[in-house]
């Protein structure tokens, strides 16, 4: 948790620690604080890159204490994010090894993994910067979807900040003031009309009104107030066009607070490979976001996809269903193999 940043630093130096004994060559990267651990081929270049993270959204210390039962494990981190880091560094030892028995080294594996510490308060320092130093044709955010279905690309994200500004007075005088809050609802019901949107599969802006700050005293008429916006946009949106349209039809001031672009995967050989071998897979999208947005600023291709987790994340019920763990993983090792083996063909498609 990022309440705990000691256990970030401490998680990676257990992979640090694995690392070693496995003899395998890495790097570790530090940006503010945030630890990413690369894995690659060769000194910056990756075939295909398998990213993951292992912070973690706060919870009380039981569900940090994992529990299998009926087929699910169940704790934080066991569907968001913490299986996938597992699942990578596995499948790294396994087919290191094999490479190893048949003459072979860590510059003969056609894939890397990327594994961050920052990816639940934005990624900016992890992700972000570690993607500026790593080439690769293809990456697998093993960070949502499911096994049935690969994301191709996700929302964007807007965050706006409603400020409504009025006059005090006495409470028992409010003709003598101006409420904020009276004049932040008037313009909260304008903003509203602009995302009134509605279709089966949502793939249009939303808006969600997540939090208040107004008044200081009961019997006061409040003089400021502001709002917080949680926007998700897609490839559809004029996102400058409509703040300015916005702005021009209510009283208050519109502040953006952060402004995170989509995810779009783009098109790719691998991907079409990929979905050979995921017998009865997908390709969907999601309302969420996660690192493989930074992705397309640095040109690379992607999906983001993973286990099973039945929509857990974050929950106090989270978990991950252990044999879609068993079942992507020998997806992936099929994948890695048939690329090691038809990389020159995949490349020339």
């Amino acid at each position: 948790m990022h309440s705990r940043p000691e256990e970030i630093k401490a998680c990676a130096e257990f992979i640090e620690h694995l690392l070693t004994l496995w003899d395998v060559k890495y790097r570790r990267m530090d940006k503010e604080g945030i630890p990413s651990i690369f894995v690659l081929p060769h000194r910056d270049y990756a075939p295909v890159l398998l990213m993951s993270h292992i912070d973690v959204v706060d919870a009380p210390d039981a569900l940090f204490v994992p529990v299998e039962r009926e087929g699910q494990l169940y704790g934080r981190g066991s569907v968001d994010d913490k299986y996938a880091v597992a699942l990578s560094l596995v499948l790294l030892k396994e087919q290191l090894q094999e490479m190893q028995r048949r003459g072979g080294g860590q510059e003969n594996l056609p894939f890397g993994i990327l594994i961050t510490g920052d990816e639940e308060i934005g990624g900016h320092c992890g992700a972000k910067e570690a993607l500026r130093e790593i080439k690769t044709d293809f990456c697998i955010a093993l960070d949502g979807g499911a096994l049935h279905r690969i994301v191709k690309k996700e929302k964007g994200i807007l965050r706006l900040k409603l400020i409504s500004r009025g006059k005090a007075a006495h409470g028992a005088r409010p003709w003598l003031g101006e409420n904020a809050i009276d004049k932040l609802i008037h313009d909260y019901l304008i903003m509203r009309t602009w995302f009134q949107e509605s279709s089966a599969d949502h793939w249009h802006r939303t808006m969600n009104f997540s939090m208040i700050h107004a008044g200081k005293s009961l019997n006061q008429v409040p003089d400021y107030a502001e709002a917080l916006f949680d926007v998700r946009y897609t490839e559809n949106d004029n996102l400058d066009e409509m703040l300015e349209q916005l702005q021009s039809k209510i009283q208050g001031e519109i502040v953006v607070t952060a402004r995170e672009p989509l995810f779009l995967g783009g098109e790719s050989p691998y991907l079409g490979l990929l979905l050979e071998i995921a017998a009865g897979a997908e390709v969907g999208f999601e309302h969420g976001a996660s690192d493989a947005r930074f992705l397309q600023e640095h040109g690379i291709s992607g999906i983001v996809w993973g286990a099973d987790g039945d929509l857990s994340q974050h929950s106090t019920e989270e978990h991950v269903n252990i044999e879609s763990i068993n079942r992507l993983y020998r997806i992936l090792d099929g994948f890695m193999k048939k690329i090691e083996k038809n990389r020159d063909q995949i490349i020339g498609s």
